[in-house]
């Protein structure tokens, strides 16, 4: 049996509309209570939480580990490491491995190795398609039997609407929910960043909005024929926003998920041919990125998510048109969201906290698992964050097997100072 007390801390839990100085006690896995004045004898640890906040375990639904099959890029130890350093208990892994998560065994294997090797929880995303190559439908209901928590081709987006209404069918059935890489493959051959007066400068083949738009279109009349619920991942472009907006005014069972990175930079980051900064979506203009954040503010987006997506240096070396797209997020996303949405004055912290916790939690039913909230008895997630500690990225001391992110050398604002999961302190400053 082992005991922890958290004191005075700022308690931000989103589900209970709590957000008060209050002590939290931690008996083994569980909440045993939460307090003013909780008592300190026959505990084994106190963590002093004075001008911190102490909040539901962060939740990140969308995270790439690269295991099976790209083990030389991240494995599920060392991406679950990052994890708790980022101030997140539980993540959603994507299914764009080698071989992709489209058989039961497959999800089966990701569960055993987080159970051997993981810091955090790890909860598999399944690929919607064998192979993730869009064609012949995977078995979607065996994959949600097998503990999938979302079904989705990440990585590549299901490019036929014939394929694409058999999938929304298939997932409804679950009831989970499908994750869309809003991507037309025929607006972006041979495109590695966005279509503006950059590309054109560095010429580069430009990616325009209309790719993702053109699928979210397309993707809300099909999910609402079907009932089932749609996601859009890595939002990236100010017209995606408002079609989003106007389907969940209208009453589609639509979410979408905004990024770090969409929310910070812009295709400028791309001078230079700086290859750190390569991602798909790509990153577009300030305005696109203004009104990602302004979905945010009006409750069109409701969920944050990384997109972590690791690389090594070799890959990243490569020529800008030949290397991969995806950068580091796992470990720096909580002070650039915080940079991009609370110092901004957008939201404050009860809604960030809400967008990492319950939100995530809700979309990939986690929530049902006790996930996402905090309360007497239930499972003893909890993140310590520090809203003002200062302090820089440095690329060499990431946990992560990969190096490739464009905010090395950034200052920043906010951190997590303790990550305890089922109880366990799985990182503290």
């Amino acid at each position: 049996m082992s005991t922890l007390l958290i004191r005075g801390g700022r308690v931000i839990d989103p589900a209970s509309s709590t957000d008060a100085t209050l002590d939290l006690a931690i008996r083994d896995d569980r909440i045993e209570a939460i307090g003013k004045g909780l008592s300190s004898a026959r505990v084994d640890r106190v963590i002093d939480a004075a001008g911190k906040l102490v909040v539901p375990g962060l939740i990140d639904p969308h995270v790439h580990l690269r295991e099976p099959g790209h083990e030389h890029k991240e494995t599920i130890a060392s991406g679950t490491q990052a994890a708790v350093v980022g101030g997140f208990t539980s993540v959603c892994c994507m299914p764009n491995t080698a071989p992709a998560l489209d058989a039961p065994e497959l999800i089966r294997f990701v569960y055993d190795a987080a159970a051997r090797t993981g810091a955090c929880r790890v909860f598999p995303v399944a690929a919607a398609t064998k192979g993730r190559k869009g064609e012949e439908l995977a078995e979607i209901e065996l994959l949600a039997q097998a503990g999938a928590v979302a079904i989705s081709d990440d990585g590549d987006c299901i490019p036929t609407a014939g394929v694409m209404a058999r999938v929304f069918g298939a997932v409804a059935r679950t009831g989970l929910v499908f994750m869309q890489h809003c991507q037309d493959p025929t607006l972006t051959r041979g495109a590695s960043m966005h279509a503006g007066e950059i590309s054109v400068r560095l010429g580069l083949t430009g990616w325009p909005r209309e790719a993702e738009e053109i699928i979210i279109e397309r993707d809300v009349r099909l999910a609402r024929a079907s009932g089932c619920r749609y996601h859009v991942q890595h939002i990236s472009s100010a017209g995606s926003v408002e079609i989003v907006r106007k389907a969940r005014a209208a009453g589609a069972r639509i979410t979408a998920e905004a990024s770090p990175h969409h929310l910070i930079l812009t295709h400028e980051a791309c001078e230079h041919y700086n290859t750190s900064a390569k991602v798909n979506p790509p990153l577009r203009e300030a305005s696109d990125r203004d009104a990602i954040r302004a979905g945010v503010a009006d409750g069109t987006i409701t969920v944050l998510a990384t997109d972590h997506a690791p690389h090594a240096d070799f890959e990243k070396s490569l020529p800008f048109e030949e290397a991969p797209m995806g950068l580091l997020g796992l470990e720096s996303a909580l002070p650039l969201y915080a940079e991009a949405l609370v110092h901004t004055g957008l939201i404050g912290w009860p809604r960030l906290i809400a967008m990492l916790t319950l939100e995530p939690a809700r979309l990939c039913g986690l929530d049902a698992k006790g996930l996402g909230v905090l309360r007497a008895g239930g499972i003893a997630d909890v993140t310590i964050l520090d809203p003002d500690a200062a302090w820089t990225l440095d690329a060499g001391a990431l946990k992560s097997r990969s190096r490739n992110t464009p905010f090395a050398g950034r200052s920043l604002r906010g951190r997590a100072t303790a990550t305890i999961v089922g109880g366990v302190v799985r990182h503290a400053l």
